[in-house]
């Protein structure tokens, strides 16, 4: 994106709260060190009292986690921003289950986009509670990949099929423990495997399960010998404020997707045009063991995704946009 946004003369610099160590840390499934996040916090402060000339904030989400609207308020210092959120942060706290954090934080994100100048979202549940929290000046961007680094697929070789998914070990232990049993009985079959990238050390009980070390640089790479990506949600508010980036991830590199008719998801998969919802074990079953026993549909619906990516989820086709709000959010 931050080319993009180059070539519309919004120049940023680009200052990340946590660094490569701990991304590195967090999808090996191990906790940063106490010494890591003091850091982290330092390096924050210092950035944010040191900007006194910028133009405008961007935000995402918030400028230091974990603390109280007034401390961000004082480092924001009266300078304009605008707020990013692709996904439902707000109820890390409002639902957090020590009372302390609800009372000390529940408020803190409301009141950030209340100040604020914008608040871009990634969906429609999103622009809603925006909107509820007052926001002033809202805009709703579809999440985004840049498609040079996302190879077209290659498949699994010698007719096997892999059924692939990105994220997180938190989402991984979420998420996917309730398609066990169906992944479990396709994976029994000859040639059919699961690839988890960036899960960490996952099992899932009676699947055979390769895991794949996360990197910025090889995801694209690793993604693209899939042959179907997946995305499975629960049916709550923390899901209907997810934004589908895996399935665009997938859909970037030419692959069909099966995923939760959940947020999101209703809108980026078409139902047996670029992939299949599922909602029951059933619906799984039988949207995978399709897609198994057909893979002139996966190269159909694989172009199907590739294209709705290059028309509505590539940097360049949302940059414009969001490049012209900030400027317009810039000049107030």
């Amino acid at each position: 994106m931050l080319p993009v946004l180059r070539q519309q003369n919004v120049l940023v610099d680009v200052h990340s709260f946590f660094d490569d160590e701990y991304l590195i840390r967090l999808y090996a499934g191990r906790r940063a060190a106490v010494s890591s996040l003091l850091g982290y916090y330092t390096r924050r402060f210092r950035t944010m009292l040191d900007r006194a000339h910028t133009d405008l904030i961007w935000l995402e989400k918030e400028a230091v986690p974990w603390l109280p609207w007034p401390i961000e308020r004082w480092l924001l210092g009266g300078r304009p921003y605008v707020v990013d959120f692709d996904d439902a942060w707000h109820l890390r706290y409002q639902e957090h289950p020590n009372p302390l954090v609800r009372a000390a934080l529940a408020g803190k994100l409301p009141a950030i986009v209340r100040a604020s100048r914008l608040a871009i979202v990634g969906n429609a549940y999103l622009g809603a509670w925006a909107r509820r929290m007052q926001a002033p000046r809202i805009l709703e961007l579809p999440t985004t990949v840049d498609l040079s680094r996302y190879p077209l697929a290659t498949g699994t070789p010698d007719g096997g099929f892999t059924i692939g998914w990105i994220g997180s070990p938190a989402n991984a232990a979420m998420y996917l423990p309730p398609l066990a049993g169906v992944l479990a009985e396709l994976t029994a079959g000859a040639g059919v495997r699961l690839d988890l990238v960036g899960s960490g050390p996952f099992a899932l009980d009676g699947v055979a399960v390769r895991n794949l070390p996360w990197s910025e640089a090889d995801e694209g790479r690793l993604i693209s010998g899939f042959d179907v990506g997946i995305m499975p949600l629960r049916h709550d508010e923390w899901s209907e404020g997810k934004c589908a980036y895996k399935l665009i991830q997938y859909m970037a590199c030419g692959l069909p997707v099966v995923a939760s008719p959940v947020g999101m998801n209703r809108v980026v998969v078409r139902d047996g045009v670029n992939g299949f919802l599922a909602d029951t074990p059933e619906q799984w079953r039988s949207a995978l063991l399709t897609l198994r026993g057909d893979p002139a549909l996966c190269r159909r619906m694989g172009a199907v995704g590739r294209a709705l990516v290059e028309a509505e989820f590539s940097h360049v086709t949302v940059g414009l946009q969001l490049a012209a709000a900030l400027r317009q959010a810039a000049a107030g």
